[in-house]
């Protein structure tokens, strides 16, 4: 499967449908040698997927838009997406045993397919499912721990949430889980007043201070004035 992709249908074309398949990005030009050996085998290997793997094939004369978002040195220059994100990528003409290789790391294996499968149900029983096929699985383990919260399940929550702890989502639903929400904030200023005063030498009272930023948001004003006073008593 191969699409012509220009400046103005890169978005649709490559970054959106990357959340979908995998995308191949050819980035070649008419006056290229090297591009005219790679493409065919491109599109040979990439046919060859029945349709796992889409091919977008981009001329950096006519659309230099595309070629600047990935700073292209030379061609020609072949990229993966997944998820919108780049994900690997390669240099100059390659034989088809290389293609190959590069292409069969793109292809879902059955048990991805089942777990993409499961995620989009939803449901607690296929979270649950989806978990136990890949345990690793962000996006599956933060949407199980948001199903958790809805329920009032926070400490079952927080057990899944703890493997992620590089991840804004974790830390947002994290938060949530300790402080109960939006909904239980009450006098929230009056909470943090009183939490200010224990900070320096008490980490659950950090911690509950920094639950309660995390909530209100970033869009709310109060988050940056109590972050800098936050600042002020420790340092």
């Amino acid at each position: 499967m191969a699409v012509e992709v220009t400046d103005a249908t890169f978005e649709a074309e490559i970054v959106a449908k990357s959340k979908e398949l995998p995308v191949v990005v050819d980035l070649w030009a008419p006056w290229c040698g090297p591009c005219r050996q790679l493409t065919p085998i491109l599109e040979k290997v990439v046919e060859a997927t029945a349709g796992q793997v889409v091919l977008a094939k981009i001329n950096v004369d006519e659309n230099p838009g595309a070629a600047a978002t990935f700073r292209v040195q030379g061609i020609p220059a072949v990229y993966a997406l997944s998820d919108g994100r780049v994900v690997d990528g390669f240099v100059g003409a390659q034989p088809e045993n290389v293609v190959q290789a590069f292409v069969d790391k793109l292809v879902p294996t059955e048990e991805q397919t089942e777990v993409k499968r499961l995620l989009a149900l939803g449901d607690e029983e296929s979270l649950r499912s989806a978990l136990a096929l890949e345990r690793d699985n962000e996006e599956v383990a933060l949407a199980l721990a948001e199903l958790l919260l809805q329920s009032d399940r926070a400490e079952e929550a927080l057990g899944l949430l703890a493997s992620f702890p590089g991840s804004e989502r974790a830390r947002h639903l994290a938060a949530v889980a300790r402080t109960g929400g939006q909904e239980t904030l009450g006098d929230v200023e009056a909470r943090l007043d009183e939490l200010l005063t224990r900070v320096k030498d008490d980490d659950e009272a950090r911690q509950e201070f920094l639950d309660l930023l995390e909530v209100l948001g970033e869009e709310d004003a109060r988050t940056a004035e109590y972050r800098r006073a936050l600042t002020s008593v420790l340092y």
